[in-house]
């Protein structure tokens, strides 16, 4: 009596039920009909038939090496069980015929493959020539469904709603929706990194405050992906173009905010740097040769720490931490301005938040025209790539590029449109904080001491000969001037050199504004 192993498969787990038990009757007929022993059953379950990359499949190999001897045969139902591929799959059952002299037979085709024998051979070949074909249309009819669910309807498809939104619906009707506490660490993320906060420091405070996603670049991803801007990448299929389209779900972000993000990424890395609430100036403060200062413990002889700020250049700054945040505090207390000043500042501040929303308009403006122009350029790439003009690869990097342009356009024309009465409201509501500046630093948290100081100083504080020095002071310190000078705690520098006299604001801009505006009204 002849022997025989089989091999039954299934792409999807809810084909199972009618598929296998398909598979199972039509080979039981054969084996029952030619009198054949069936030694063993080998069954993929939901595996694709692209590769033989199938654990089943893997472990038939393995027992056809080692028991070769004993099979006559390998039953299928379907050559396409075995394999979609035809130049694979007539690879393998030649070698499985003149390696191993075992025979493979497709019960419901009729074909017992014989290499040696034309026709047979010829039909195994038509019949997997013909599976790859359905598998190729198939695949088409998938990826063409894909694009206009993606870049025609705006439909999120994929399984799993990204980080931040949640699924709701069936069918065509299934749409993502904010889950507003992921969503609220979705921002915080964006509006952190643009903030200049280290990576690191990012990636502990969304974990704490709930982010669920792992891995080493788990943060990096969040940030590159677009469906956080409402957008979503969609790969060319045929004659239609690959790129970022708008999909149909709300956007958790700006698309400014999220093309921001996405030139930051671009620059290179800078050297991390290490927060630590004892040295809050380190990576902000600079030496006189304009190097950032680091900052470290010292170990003093009864065990205390002592903290300094130094410079990677001998003979350079070596500062006592205590005594620069003295200083510092010392300077901030000199730049805390009175009640009749505070009146000053406020008039001026309305006067330039009055010229910025008049600017605001000019640029709207602005931005309406070069919108305009690029969709005229994008109109004339798409005319030119119908008329065979231009080549798909040029047409997709192009059509990336204007439609970005497009989208940038649009968000920073929505933006400068805004309503600015919340400006005067948070404008008015933080002018108190002016009158001890001392006490405002000292009431925040490490990450934004170094984001005031920042602020404060335009990234231009210098440490040298035991004071600060700086080009940029935002607010008004004449009354004051003789004071700084008596206890040398900081010198104004303009850019050609020192100066004693600190410029007047009258008949200028004066710069309070910088510090207490929210950064979409600068």
């Amino acid at each position: 009596m002849k022997k025989a192993i089989r091999y039954l498969r299934f792409s999807r787990i809810n084909q199972s039920h009618s598929s296998i038990e398909r598979q199972e009757l039509y080979t039981d007929n054969w084996i029952e009909y030619h009198n054949v022993k069936l030694i063993d059953t080998f069954k993929d379950e939901g595996k694709s038939a692209r590769s033989f990359d199938r654990p089943d499949f893997k472990k038939l190999k393995l027992f056809i090496e080692k028991h070769h001897r004993h099979v006559d045969y390998l039953i299928v139902d379907q050559f396409d069980r075995f394999s979609r591929d035809a130049g694979e799959a007539l690879v393998m059952v030649k070698m499985l015929q003149s390696k191993y002299k075992i025979q493979i037979v497709s019960v419901t085709e009729g074909i017992t493959f014989d290499y040696n024998t034309p026709g047979s051979f010829f039909r195994a070949g038509l019949q997997l020539l013909l599976a790859e074909e359905d598998n190729i249309n198939r695949s088409i009819k998938i990826n063409g469904g894909i694009y206009t669910a993606k870049a025609k309807e705006g439909r999120y498809i994929y399984g799993h709603p990204p980080f931040g939104y949640k699924k709701i619906g069936e069918g065509k009707d299934r749409h993502l929706i904010i889950h507003e506490e992921e969503a609220s660490i979705i921002s915080y993320i964006y509006n952190a990194y643009l903030a200049d906060i280290p990576l690191y420091i990012i990636k502990q405070k969304a974990k704490k405050m709930g982010f669920t996603r792992t891995g080493n670049t788990a943060v990096e991803l969040v940030l590159k992906n677009p469906i956080y801007a409402g957008l979503q990448k969609v790969k060319a299929f045929k004659e239609y173009p690959g790129g970022l389209f708008p999909a149909r779900h709300k956007a958790i972000i700006s698309k400014a905010m999220w093309n921001d993000v996405q030139n930051k990424l671009k620059k290179p890395m800078t050297k991390r740097t290490i927060i630590d609430e004892n040295i809050p100036l380190r990576g902000i403060l600079k030496c006189h040769c304009e190097n950032l200062l680091s900052g470290a413990a010292s170990t003093g002889s009864a065990g205390r720490q002592y903290y300094y700020y130094k410079c990677k250049h001998s003979g350079h700054n070596n500062i006592s931490a205590i005594k620069a945040h003295k200083q510092l505090h010392e300077i901030l207390d000199l730049m805390s301005l009175p009640d009749n000043y505070m009146k000053k500042i406020k008039q001026e501040s309305t006067k330039t938040i009055e010229k910025m929303i008049i600017a605001n308009q000019n640029k709207i403006k602005s931005q309406k025209i070069k919108l305009d122009k690029s969709k005229e350029k994008l109109h004339s790439l798409q005319d030119k790539f119908i008329d065979n003009q231009i080549d798909q690869e040029t047409y997709d990097k192009f059509y990336d590029t204007y439609t970005t342009e497009i989208y940038t356009l649009e968000e920073t024309i929505k933006e400068l449109g805004k309503d600015r009465t919340t400006v005067y409201k948070k404008l008015y509501k933080n002018l108190d904080y002016l009158k001890d500046l001392s006490k405002l630093y000292d009431s925040i948290d490490v990450l934004k001491k170094r984001q005031f100081i920042s602020i404060l100083f335009d990234d231009q504080l210098y440490y040298e000969n035991g004071s600060y020095r700086t080009n940029h002071i935002p607010l008004n310190l004449e009354d004051n001037l003789l004071k700084t000078k008596k206890k040398g705690l900081i010198k104004i520098q303009k850019k050609t050199g020192f100066h004693e006299e600190i410029p007047s604001s009258r008949g200028g801009r004066i710069r309070t504004c910088d510090l207490l505006l929210p950064k979409q009204a600068r």
